[in-house]
Parts: structure tokens; C-alpha cells; sequence
């Protein structure tokens, strides 16, 4: 299958799938989320696959969030749809596949792109990469699962700081909080990521799959939290603060938020 917005190199055992829009800072639309899930889809039916490694064209980012310009007119139904979709088709998708999934974090690492990462199994991170969650300045929330998978990755009231700051945070914090495994030179990320692939694969898939399925059946007790993240989600593009968070963003200034 030919794809647009991504490349797929297979070697041997490993798929390395790249997001492929560096124009766009490998920014998430709704083109490259489906094709991202098919990409998946088609290498968990392949049974020589098994390890893939997911990271971004070029060196400035990973993946720098959603393409805003898509959903800054969208209605409250709309948003709650959006959000839902994605968990569905990508996000839960990805972090659920029985073959294991890196993410290989290259620069930027920003909403949707924090959250796709995240989905992940586990992160290695260049030494240059910047991660975060900026969208309550834009006046909505994650709702890719941002708002349960930081959590449980770094804890409630690291979580809550960088969600509610919009801050970003470098990849020697994110090492520190248990975010990313690992932190290494740029031209040492897909090595690295590779050889750790390697080794998964010499293990048996079976098995690898039911680990997976285990370790992800611990942490869902909050199903409930995602269901509440889409609908809260979808409630911010009711709200003033939305039409002049994306608007702002849009026209490059600063926002000025009417709290409404």
C-alpha cells in the first residue's frame, strides 16, 4: 500500500514507520491518524513483523502536534467525534497492538504528538527533544488520551503541572520523570531504538502479546477517565476561550482569553 503522509522501511524483523510531513513538523491531521492506523494495522497481520519503531522526518520534530487549522470551527458534537475517532482508530489502537511499538522522539513531541508517543510502548528520546502538552493555551484539552496516559507515566502532580502550565519540559526531565526510557544523540536515536527492537524479537511474539495485553489490563480501572476526557474535549469548542485559543494560534499572536 502506498501511503502520502508516511514511510515505512521494513528490516528483516523491524518496521520503522515515519511520520512524513516536516513541512508541517510532522503535525497530526486526519489523513495522516488514518493512515498511521493502517500502517498498523497491516504490519500487526504480518507475522515476520516483530517489532516496529515510530518516529518523525527530519531532526526538528517528532511529531508537533495536531493540525489545528482542521478543527478551530468545530462544534462541541464535532470535538467529542474528533477525540473519539482518534482514541479509536489510533491512540488506543496503537497502545493495544500486540506487536510492540517504540517511539523514537525526535525534537518536538507536542499535544497529539506528546499523546501518539504515549500510546506507545515505551519512548527513547534524542538528546534534543522538547515534550508537552500546551493545549489548555489554546483553550481546550489533550483528547488523544493526554490526560490519562501522563498520569500514569509521571505521576498525578507532575501530570497536572504540565497540562495545566502548557509548559514544555527536555528530555533530560522527561528521563527523570520516567516519561522516556532513554536519552541519546540524535544520530544515536534510531540505532538505539533499533537494537532494542532486535531484542524484543528474539522473544517469543506470543508471549510479548499477552504481556502487553496484561500490563495495559492494570492500568485500565480509569476507562472512565477517557470517556470523560472526549466528552470534556468536545465541551471546550463550545467555549470563547477555544474560538480565541485556536484563533490566536492561527493568526500568530497571543491569546486573550475571555474565560467563557
Amino acid at each position: 500500500m502506498r501511503y502520502k503522509n508516511i514511510l515505512i522501511d521494513k528490516k528483516d524483523s523491524l518496521a520503522v514507520v515515519t511520520i512524513n510531513r516536516p513541512d508541517k513538523l510532522n503535525a497530526l491531521n486526519k489523513a495522516t491518524i488514518s493512515e498511521l492506523h493502517k500502517a498498523f494495522k497491516a504490519l500487526e497481520d504480518e507475522s515476520a513483523i516483530k517489532a516496529i519503531v515510530l518516529t518523525g522526518s527530519g531532526e526538528k520534530a517528532f511529531v508537533a502536534g495536531a493540525d489545528i487549522s482542521e478543527f478551530a470551527n468545530f462544534s462541541v458534537k464535532e470535538g467529542a467525534k474528533l477525540a473519539a475517532k482518534g482514541q479509536e482508530i489510533l491512540f488506543d489502537f496503537v497502545e493495544n497492538l500486540s506487536t510492540p511499538v517504540i517511539a523514537a522522539v525526535n525534537g518536538f513531541a507536542l499535544g497529539g504528538g506528546l499523546e501518539l508517543a504515549m500510546a506507545c510502548h515505551f519512548r527513547v528520546a534524542s538528546d534534543n527533544a522538547r515534550m508537552g502538552l500546551p493545549e489548555v493555551s489554546l483553550g481546550v484539552i489533550p483528547g488523544y488520551g493526554g490526560t490519562q496516559r501522563l498520569p500514569q507515566l509521571v505521576g498525578k502532580g507532575r501530570a497536572m503541572e504540565l497540562i495545566m502550565t502548557a509548559g514544555m519540559i527536555d528530555a533530560q526531565k522527561a528521563l527523570n520523570y520516567g516519561l522516556v526510557n532513554y536519552v541519546v544523540a540524535g544520530e544515536e536515536l534510531l540505532p538505539l531504538s533499533e537494537k532494542l527492537a532486535a531484542k524484543i524479537s528474539n522473544n517469543s511474539s506470543v508471549a510479548i502479546s499477552y504481556a502487553i495485553k496484561a500490563v495495559n489490563a492494570g492500568f485500565k480501572s480509569n476507562a472512565k477517565g477517557y470517556k470523560t476526557e472526549i466528552e470534556a474535549f468536545g465541551d471546550c469548542f463550545g467555549t470563547a476561550d477555544f474560538k480565541e485559543g485556536t484563533s490566536a494560534f492561527l493568526e500568530k499572536r497571543k491569546a486573550d482569553f475571555p474565560g467563557t
